[in-house]
């Protein structure tokens, strides 16, 4: 089985003062994870979708879902503090309800909008080839590390260095299986589900993003999201 499931756990402190995490704010005339999901009802070859968000948020979430998609079937459930718990609680939902040796999980940002059809399927079959992948893009600035975030370290090939962003997606059983090999040390310091397989020096194939592939994270970015809208 295959299964998409969308991260909407973001509290949405980087977009300042609003009165809600950044997933319910309104793209358009549709609040910004609506958008996100649309484009995975649309691929007829998920036989679940799986929404995670806060706690305190399942009610409205589904509200929303019954006025903008009410004649889908879209399970909400609880994410977690941290992203990879909300992707543990997610891998946990499914094991618990679709026990499968086959299964493969395909992990999206809500607040990637824009994610288009070519990539999600590029996932998907990537993740039946492989274990796992991630989207990238390569990078177009040139990155900068620092230690102590005062002085310069290091100014990497920028030919080596792309930037994530998702889906990410997985065969479930090896994902479950690397992911109990960490350590609490391990886990506490993980910022996405492929790092659980680099970790591990497994390997993580490649799917081709793309620039419109936006993460509404601040202010900006949300204005941005509306002008593509437009266009």
């Amino acid at each position: 089985m295959i299964f998409a499931t969308i991260l909407a756990g973001g509290s949405g402190s980087r977009m300042g003062s609003t009165e809600k995490p950044k997933q319910f704010l309104l793209l358009g005339e549709k609040p910004v994870l609506i958008h996100t999901i649309e484009k995975f009802v649309l691929n007829d070859k998920f036989d679940d979708i799986i929404l995670l968000t806060p706690k305190e948020w399942i009610n409205h979430t589904k509200d929303l879902i019954n006025k903008y998609l009410p004649n889908e079937s879209i399970k909400v459930i609880e994410s977690g503090n941290l992203r990879i718990d909300t992707v543990k609680n997610a891998m946990d939902y499914i094991n618990e309800n679709y026990p499968d040796d086959d299964n493969i999980i395909v992990t999206h940002d809500a607040v990637r909008p824009f994610v288009s059809h070519r990539i999600i399927e590029e996932n998907i079959e990537a993740a039946k080839n492989h274990d796992a992948c991630n989207t990238i893009i390569p990078a177009t600035d040139t990155i900068v590390r620092s230690k102590d975030s005062e002085f310069v370290d290091e100014i990497p090939n920028r030919d080596e260095l792309y930037q994530g962003q998702t889906p990410q997606s997985f065969k479930l059983t090896k994902l479950q299986e690397l992911y109990d090999k960490l350590d609490d040390n391990q886990k506490e310091n993980l910022t996405d589900a492929c790092k659980i397989f680099t970790i591990n020096n497994e390997p993580v194939a490649i799917v081709k993003g793309d620039i419109s592939n936006i993460k509404i994270t601040y202010p900006f970015d949300l204005k941005v999201a509306n002008f593509i809208l437009k266009e």
